[in-house]
């Protein structure tokens, strides 16, 4: 299980003469994707993000993105989600894979909306996002590699909201394992991902996820502690001891473990002089 952590970011892959001449950008032009992303790293991109909706350029190469304007906001204070999801953005740390899983992890709500007896509801819009991601982002211009990043923090993007329901250590690691080296950058996502005016409640998220965090650091350890073993297994003792099987060779494993927990690796020929030693010691205790 991964620990939090923001994995290196590389820029991204610049297409080559055939990914050019399969988007249909001459050579030389400026991409779609980095015209967005000139944007996206600006410390506060509200008003570049607003200009590339109001001048038609996401019209153009982003459709998804002005689509959000006409789905109204049920949850966040908002008169419509294109409003959140630029707010998240600004609210995001300014690492572009962050900010464009930000910029993405809605856009699935457009094709999900239905309003039933409890209002509205975007059921599953993270997946249909995820997959409109996949489809939108190589059209722009990015990369596979990257691509296929933000369409996993899209996927992932609503999971933390079933926290509060209690969740299950199993259910923590199997949270961290899905993000993988993700995971830093998906929780950053989520703790952006709360614009209410409503300072409790963002408080309330923040101290969830700083909790949450801590929960996923401990069980990290603790796997990773229960994975450790004794560099000598117990026939190896026992041939090197002269033992047969009892409590002596339980001793014995429980000192070689102890060795390994802290002092690390030490190799065949340390390990075996350090249990000589060991078992010296206990002769001498064990003497009248």
């Amino acid at each position: 299980m991964n620990t939090p952590q923001r994995a290196p970011q590389d820029a991204p892959r610049a297409p080559d003469r055939d990914d050019l001449d399969e988007l249909g950008f001459d050579e030389g032009a400026v991409l779609p994707c980095d015209e967005l992303n000139s944007v996206l790293v600006e410390d506060d991109p509200r008003e570049g993000l607003w200009e590339l909706v109001d001048n038609g350029w996401a019209h153009e190469h982003l459709p998804e993105l002005p689509a959000l304007a006409l789905e109204q906001d049920p949850i966040h204070r908002h008169k419509d989600v294109l409003a959140h999801t630029i707010a998240v953005v600004a609210q995001s740390p300014p690492r572009l894979r962050v900010r464009l899983g930000a910029l993405f992890h809605d856009i699935g709500k457009p094709l999900t909306r239905d309003i039933g007896p409890g209002g509205v509801t975007f059921r599953n819009h993270e997946a249909v996002g995820a997959k409109l991601t996949q489809r939108r982002m190589p059209q722009m211009g990015y990369s596979d590699d990257i691509t296929a990043e933000v369409a996993r923090l899209v996927h992932l993007s609503g999971r933390f909201k079933g926290y509060d329901t209690g969740w299950t250590d199993a259910a923590v690691r199997r949270y961290a394992r899905d993000a993988g080296p993700l995971l830093g950058d998906l929780n950053d996502m989520v703790r952006s991902d709360c614009t209410s005016r409503n300072v409790k409640r963002i408080e309330a998220l923040h101290d969830a996820l700083d909790r949450f965090e801590v929960r996923i650091t401990r069980l990290a350890r603790e796997q990773a502690a229960a994975k450790v073993r004794p560099e000598l297994n117990g026939d190896e003792v026992m041939a090197h001891l002269g033992l047969e099987p009892g409590p002596d060779v339980g001793r014995a494993m429980r000192f070689l473990l102890e060795l390994r927990r802290t002092e690390g690796e030490l190799g065949d020929a340390e390990v075996r002089h350090r249990l000589d030693a060991w078992w010296a010691e206990q002769g001498s205790a064990a003497a009248p």
